[in-house]
């Protein structure tokens, strides 16, 4: 033996680790959220690479992650984009988690236990207070998240992945087509609903959340516009 000390892994260009793809990721994914990036804007990998000072396989395996999440979109020959969600999308996403989580509602309000109330209460007020602070995309993605909540505590594991894919699509229509300082629904919606499974009332947390849903789905303005190609150094500039 030498006596040499194993030396730490490098985060650098040649030593990408997860914590830096984590940052990485949720710069990303919050600038297309913010509408920084536009839908449609091309994500060029070499681009990307030097402005986060990453490897390429890097920012290749994070692109695929942002793929898996419907936020961006890879072609061949073409490479990555910001999806563009269109009005049909839209409309049948919407579609899609009226039927799941509506029906999901019943078997929620059978296994909440008092714990899972007081964790959906403060991720409501969590989700609140981002919105009231004009914290948009946070308030977007609490808002994904807890609706992400509502599918686990159904137990129905298939189901609550089907609607955690719905939650981000939905999350890239209401960062386009809604309106600053508005996710479509009242701030105290989410409390009634958590107030009508807390009471074990399925049938009420049913038609409830169907309103919900039809209430942010008509708060939609959809208006398709051409995208511009972004200025990565000034969007991710304080981020690599």
């Amino acid at each position: 033996m030498n006596g040499a000390k194993p030396q730490p892994k490098r985060l650098g260009k040649n030593g990408d680790g997860d914590e830096r793809h984590e940052v990485i990721y949720r710069a990303i994914s919050d600038a297309i959220i913010k509408q920084q990036l536009q839908p449609g804007a091309r994500l060029r990998e070499d681009a990307l690479t030097e402005v986060f000072n990453v490897s390429r396989t890097g920012i290749r395996k994070i692109l695929q992650r942002l793929a898996l999440e419907q936020l961006v979109t890879i072609t061949p020959r073409r490479g990555a984009s910001v999806t563009r969600p269109t009005a049909a999308e839209a409309r049948d996403v919407f579609a899609a988690r009226k039927m799941v989580e509506c029906g999901l509602m019943p078997e929620v309000a059978l296994h909440i236990t008092p714990q899972d109330v007081s964790e959906l209460r403060d991720m409501a007020k969590r989700e609140h207070k981002a919105l009231k602070a004009g914290e948009q995309s946070t308030a977007i993605r609490l808002s994904a998240a807890f609706h992400e909540r509502l599918a686990q505590l159904s137990g129905n594991a298939t189901l609550a992945a089907f609607v955690s894919q719905l939650c981000s699509r939905s999350s890239l229509i209401l960062a386009v087509y809604g309106s600053a300082g508005n996710l479509g629904c009242e701030s105290h919606d989410h409390e009634d609903l958590i107030n009508y499974l807390a009471e074990g009332d399925g049938e009420k947390a049913k038609a409830f959340m169907n309103h919900h849903l039809m209430e942010i789905e008509a708060s939609l303005s959809i208006v398709e516009e051409e995208a511009v190609a972004p200025d990565l150094h000034q969007i991710f500039g304080m981020t690599s």
